[in-house]
This record gives C-alpha cells, structure tokens and sequence, in this order.
C-alpha cells in the first residue's frame, strides 16, 4: 500500500487555499486505502485502447493516471487494466467515467476511482489525447501537479 505523510483531510486543514478538491461523487473501487504521486493525464472518447496502452506499456513509478471519459457510457478500467497498472508501478487512477470487475480491482494494490459502474466495456475507436489539461469534478489536473486521494477524497 502506498503511504502518505498526510491523510486528504489533514493536508485541507493544513492547506485549505492552496488545495482542490474533487466533488464527491467519485468512488474508490482499488485495493489501497489511500495513493499520492505526479499527475499524467489522458483524454479518451468512448475507447480505452489509448490507456491500455499507457498502463501496459509505460511505467508509472510515483504517478497517477488521470483520466477523462466523453462520450457515451462504457467502462474504461477492469482487472486487466488494473493489473497492467500494477504490474508498471503505477500508484493510481482517477476516471471520469466508469469502472467494471470490481470484485477483482479491489483487491489489486492500486488506487482506483471513479463515478460508478457499468458492466460493458468501450467499443468505439477514437483517438486520445495525452497529457493534456482536464478538468472535471471542480478540479484542473495539470501534468506534473500532485494528486493525493484516500477513503475521504
């Protein structure tokens, strides 16, 4: 599990002017309690071969994958991605969007969160973009900026 110096609600008390906070309608479905490290972006539309891509084939030492789901709804993340994403090192993934497998990401030793569930995967092909600046859930992620997340948010 990964270790933080500080729990989310410690570094907002610590913080509060320099910190954003994503809405609450996110949820964890990884198997830590708690994942910090570099924020790397991707922007995807209705096709996740991009982030598995990204997860299979790059490692992620001290980052995490932030990634933006447009267009209709289908799950970008399941076990595979997910242990894709461990096998490389990655400490985490933040989708706006949706997740599937989730008996079996949490139990996988990355973080992992995301607006929900829903049990088909992406079946479109689209193009996506890398490392660029997203916002969604009242929060900018900027490459290169930290992202800590646990149980709070």
């Amino acid at each position: 599990e990964s270790y933080m110096k500080s729990y989310t609600a410690d570094i907002c008390d610590s913080h509060p002017n320099d910190v954003q906070v994503l809405a609450p309608h996110y949820h964890s479905y990884g198997g830590v309690s708690m994942c910090h490290g570099e924020i790397v972006t991707i922007e995807l539309y209705e096709d996740n071969k991009a982030l598995v891509e990204l997860l299979r084939d790059t490692r992620g030492d001290g980052k995490i994958c932030v990634v933006d789901v447009q267009g209709d709804y289908c799950a970008v993340v399941g076990e595979t991605l997910m242990g894709y994403a461990y096998h490389n090192g990655w400490e985490g993934i933040v989708i706006n969007g949706y997740v599937r497998d989730t008996h079996q990401t949490a139990v996988v030793p990355v973080g992992l969160y995301a607006l929900g569930t829903y049990p088909f995967k992406s079946q479109k092909k689209a193009e996506a973009k890398h490392n660029i600046p997203l916002e969604f859930g009242g929060v900018k992620f900027i490459v290169g900026e930290f992202l800590y997340a646990d149980k709070d948010g």
